[in-house]
């Protein structure tokens, strides 16, 4: 096969005079879109920092203009140099469509991290419970939520069952109400449990005085009179709070000689003639 090598050379010009300065006007225009794009998202980032938006939705919201800008560069490069964007485009929104229907879990997640932090029913340091779990907010990622257990467990719960159930953000307030039972005999005196156990609690300086800590009968079981003792308290301080005032209303009603009965079972023999 002979190859007419003036030909192909001139044919080879042709080619470079007619596309070389689209190619090069294309690359121009990639290289200062690109400086364009980073410019446009600091600018952006800046804005937002000062209206003291959260650090997580920052970044994520970052991260997101980084790419949508870029798409939309790169699509303008390739109408430059002749490629035909609106099938381009099209393979583009059916492959969107396809990994969308294939990743509905990972799409709701990120739905959910979303309006998680824009809505913010809960932030880093919080204590929650939601989806049965309980613990502390360590970190607000785009997909998932991570928890603290009081057992130091990580609980990692994703983002869109978390936004579909409910949520109880028991820091929020700023206070919380520890609920306990203890109960006495029948024949104690109940006006004296009642000073004994609520001289126990103004004692504790982690209970609030705002509301008061409350003690009142809460029940006529079979074997005792269950009084409700009711301190609130810090979030952080619950646990503290439950089980030393637990220990520390036994101590107090034994010195007090106010009984605390326990279960009693009399069994009767009875015989039988033989």
């Amino acid at each position: 096969m002979n190859f007419d090598v003036q030909e192909l050379s001139s044919k080879l010009l042709d080619v470079i005079i007619e596309t070389g300065p689209k190619v090069a006007l294309a690359v121009l225009t990639l290289l200062i879109g690109l400086r364009v794009v980073n410019i446009l998202v600091k600018l952006a980032l800046k804005g937002i920092a000062k209206s003291s938006t959260d650090q997580t939705l920052q970044s994520f919201i970052g991260s997101l203009l980084t790419w949508v800008l870029k798409i939309m560069l790169f699509i303008s490069v390739a109408s430059m140099i002749g490629v035909q964007t609106t099938s381009f485009v099209a393979v583009l929104g059916a492959a969107g469509l396809a990994v969308g229907l294939a990743l509905q879990g990972t799409l709701a997640n990120f739905a959910g991290g979303v309006l998680c932090l824009l809505f913010k029913p809960y932030k880093i340091g919080d204590l929650i419970s939601a989806q049965g779990e309980l613990g502390v907010v360590k970190e607000i990622q785009i997909f998932t939520t991570i928890l603290l257990s009081p057992e130091n467990k990580t609980i990692i719960v994703p983002n869109g069952a978390m936004m579909n159930g409910n949520i109880i953000n028991i820091t929020n307030e700023g206070k919380i109400r520890v609920d306990l039972s203890i109960g006495i005999s029948y024949d104690a005196d109940i006006k004296k449990a009642k000073e004994v156990l609520s001289g126990v609690m103004s004692k504790d300086t982690r209970i609030l005085k705002d509301p008061a800590a409350f003690v009142g009968v809460s029940e006529l079981a079979d074997s005792s009179i269950n009084l409700a003792v009711r301190p609130w308290c810090e979030p952080v301080h619950y646990w503290d709070v439950y089980f030393e005032t637990l220990e520390n209303c036994k101590v107090a009603l034994d010195e007090a000689q106010v009984s605390i009965p326990f279960p009693q079972m009399d069994v009767h023999v009875k015989e039988v003639a033989k």
